[in-house]
C-alpha cells in the first residue's frame, strides 16, 4: 500500500513540528534500481515520531514525511545550492549515503530530468503544506514557533570530524529565529548535564529553517539535530526502546513545553 506523502496530525498552539526525513517508504520502481545496502534506508531519522509521541499533548501541529530521504530531501533547496559549502553532504535526490555508498547501480542514477520530476511530485507538496500551515499559524496565534526535528548517527567520518554532541541546535547563525528564542533553548540545555549540547556547531539548519525562519515576520524557525546515540542503541537495524530514549523525551518535553508557553 502506498502511503500519502505525509502525515499531518493538527494542533492547537503556535508549535509546528516538521519531521522531514523520519520517512522510509521507498517506491517499488526506484527500489528496484537501487542497491542492497540502499534498500535499508540507513540514513533515515530513526523513530522521530516515537522520540516526539509527547508533542501531541502540548499542542503542536506535527508534519511529517513517509517516504525516505533518497527519494527526495525535503531539506534540500530545490535548485541543489550547498547548505554548507565546500563541504561534503548529500543533494536533493542522494546518489550515495552518508557514508559514501552508492545509492543505485551504474548507469541507474537520477537524471536533471527525472530529478525535477521529484521535485514537482514529492518536494513540492510538503513544502506547499508546510507554508500553509505556518501562515496558518502566524494568522490564529500571531506567530509560529517551527521546529526541526532531525537525527543522525553519531559518527560519520564522512560528514563531520569525531563525535557530535549529543543536541545539535541551528538557528542559520541566529537569523531563523529570534535571539530570545534561542538563548532560551541554550538555557534549557545547559541547565542540565545528561546532555551534551552546542549552538550553531557542525549543523546550522537546513533548508527548512533558513528559507522559513522569518523572525521579523513573526516566523521563528530551529532545527535541533540530535545525535542517535542520545536515544537510540547504534546498530544496523535500530530499535525503539521507550525506557532507553525516555531521559531526552523528557529533556525535550520540557525544552518545547516551556517554548508553547512562550510563544
Amino acid at each position: 500500500m502506498i502511503p500519502p506523502l505525509y502525515k499531518l496530525s493538527p494542533g492547537a498552539m503556535p508549535l509546528l513540528i516538521s519531521m522531514p526525513h523520519s520517512g522510509t517508504y521507498l517506491p517499488p520502481e526506484l527500489a528496484t534500481r537501487m542497491t542492497g545496502a540502499a534498500r535499508e534506508v540507513p540514513d533515515t531519522d530513526w523513530f522521530i515520531p516515537q522520540l516526539y509521541q509527547f508533542a501531541g499533548e502540548l499542542g503542536a501541529t506535527i508534519i511529517r514525511a513517509t517516504h525516505s530521504r533518497y527519494v527526495v530531501d525535503l531539506n534540500r533547496p530545490p535548485d541543489g545550492e550547498p547548505l554548507y559549502p565546500g563541504r561534503r553532504e548529500t543533494g536533493v535526490c542522494p546518489i550515495e549515503t552518508f557514508a559514501g555508498d552508492d545509492l543505485y547501480g551504474a548507469g541507474d542514477e537520477p537524471s536533471p530530468e527525472e530529478i525535477a520530476a521529484r521535485l514537482q511530485r514529492y518536494w513540492q507538496p510538503y513544502h506547499d503544506q508546510l507554508l500553509a500551515l505556518i501562515r496558518g499559524h502566524v494568522a490564529n496565534f500571531g506567530r509560529c514557533l517551527l521546529w526541526d526535528a532531525h537525527s543522525i548517527h553519531s559518527t560519520l567520518p564522512g560528514l563531520f570530524d569525531g563525535r557530535l554532541p549529543d543536541l545539535n541546535v541551528g538557528t542559520a547563525d541566529g537569523r531563523s529565529c529570534s535571539p530570545g528564542i534561542a538563548t532560551q533553548v541554550v538555557g534549557m540545555l545547559a541547565a542540565q548535564t545528561e546532555f551534551t549540547h552546542v549552538l550553531n556547531g557542525r549543523f546550522k539548519g537546513g533548508y527548512i529553517t533558513r528559507h522559513y525562519g522569518q523572525p521579523a515576520a513573526h516566523i521563528d524557525a530551529v532545527q535541533l539535530e540530535i545525535a542517535q546515540s542520545a536515544y537510540l542503541r547504534e546498530e544496523r537495524a535500530p530499535i525503539f526502546d521507550a525506557a532507553f530514549a525516555r531521559p531526552l523525551q523528557i529533556l525535550l518535553r520540557q525544552t518545547l513545553s516551556e517554548l508553547s508557553r512562550e510563544a
